[in-house]
């Protein structure tokens, strides 16, 4: 009997998103199948996940990884094939048996599997929000042109996805919209006082008051570059000019985002901060099916409080949409030297206010060209990398 299921392919399955993915699939077995899985370097996660879910393929980013899980299968008895680096990644994404991908790999890494998976006219469910930052009209373009499906996974762009009049209208806000709304925790230092900032630890940046998350992305959250790069992400997503995006502070975290309309509605969508809410609302669009996630109460939550962002404490929002205006490759280059910051602060070779510090000097040192081919994005991703590196070893200050 033929298997009637929809192969899913999971790129970052052994982190936040892909771990919420893998949950929510465990739960409609009868809907989907787990076909392909891949991971940068978690061996025991991934071996995990082939146990439960018996993919017929995997792809780990580092090779020694993807020896070691050939091994630990064949041991076990697990006759799952193992591809390794980004052509391995690539190459399940690309995949004729998995007609959904969810792109879950964090920062610029994503960029070339998500596209791989776009260009087979795939349903993608997109996570990793720097393929948009990097290469907003390339990858909107391509996108068009193979006639994928785009659904938004980012909590925040989900809830605006649903909150648009109608689907066709993703890229076309004619309807009567006037804003959209992109609301954020404000992060664990929301109310820290500006000159205790520079004393912050790792530890501390990661331990996020509401959503759990990874360490890079709990970092940029710390410092509202996720928000930023949120932006720069709905600017391409939904087809709008920056000074139609706005950013509150919503520190409870029950309204991910809001659309408002020339009539003066404006559409909220709430719910508990999980991410298999938005990760059921993709996989099962335009129907809906159960994620996991409790019902929210809102006689629980009491109150909902919204206040403008603090751009003097958390200069890197303001540098988005700097780097939004600026166009070309400024959004890539903000990026690039965004994760070499992140990176620097984790291993404790940059203070925490530093890193907006990094980011600016980049911007103003890197080239200003146009952002016309992938070629130019990736040549200016690794020019910022290499400015931001030389940056922080004359410059950085050790926690």
């Amino acid at each position: 009997m033929a298997d009637s299921r929809q192969g899913v392919c999971i790129l970052g399955a052994t982190g936040s998103i892909g771990q919420s993915t893998l949950d929510v699939l465990r739960r409609h077995p009868a809907r989907w199948r787990v076909e392909s899985l891949g991971a940068c370097r978690d061996v025991e996660g991934m071996l995990a996940a082939c146990r439960e879910f018996r993919p017929r393929c995997v792809a780990m980013g580092e090779r020694a990884a993807a020896a070691q899980l050939r091994e630990a299968l064949r041991l076990e008895g697990l006759p799952i094939e193992v591809l390794e680096g980004a052509t391995g990644m690539e190459a399940i994404a690309a995949d004729a048996a998995s007609p959904i991908v969810v792109a879950a790999i964090v920062g610029a890494a994503g960029l070339r599997p998500a596209l791989a998976a776009v260009r087979q006219g795939k349903r993608v469910l997109l996570a990793n929000k720097e393929a948009l930052v990097m290469s907003g009209a390339l990858f909107m373009d391509e996108v068009e042109r193979h006639g994928a499906t785009l659904l938004p996974l980012d909590s925040e762009h989900n809830a605006l996805f649903q909150c648009l009049p109608r689907p066709d209208a993703v890229r076309h806000l004619e309807l009567g919209v006037s804003e959209l709304i992109l609301t954020a925790s404000g992060g664990p230092f929301r109310q820290r006082p500006a000159d205790q900032l520079a004393w912050v630890t790792p530890e501390e940046a990661c331990a996020h008051p509401n959503w759990s998350m990874g360490r890079k992305i709990s970092v940029d959250s710390a410092t509202l570059m996720n928000k930023g790069l949120e932006v720069i992400e709905a600017r391409w997503l939904f087809d709008v000019p920056p000074e139609r995006i706005r950013v509150l502070v919503h520190p409870q975290s029950i309204v991910h985002s809001m659309v408002a309309y020339s009539d003066g509605s404006v559409l909220a969508q709430m719910g508990n901060p999980d991410m298999r809410t938005p990760i059921a609302h993709a996989l099962s669009w335009p129907e809906r099916v159960e994620s996991g996630v409790a019902p929210l109460d809102l006689t629980r939550v009491a109150a909902l409080q919204f206040e403008q962002p603090d751009l003097a404490r958390f200069p890197c929002l303001r540098l988005a949409f700097d780097a939004l205006q600026q166009g070309g490759v400024a959004p890539a280059v903000l990026n690039a030297a965004n994760e070499v910051a992140v990176e620097g602060f984790l291993a404790r070779r940059l203070r925490f206010t530093q890193i907006p510090a990094l980011i600016e000097a980049v911007l103003e040192q890197a080239p200003s060209v146009a952002a016309d081919s992938l070629e130019a994005v990736f040549r200016s991703d690794h020019e910022a990398r290499e400015l931001a590196a030389r940056w922080m070893a004359a410059y950085g200050e050790r926690l």
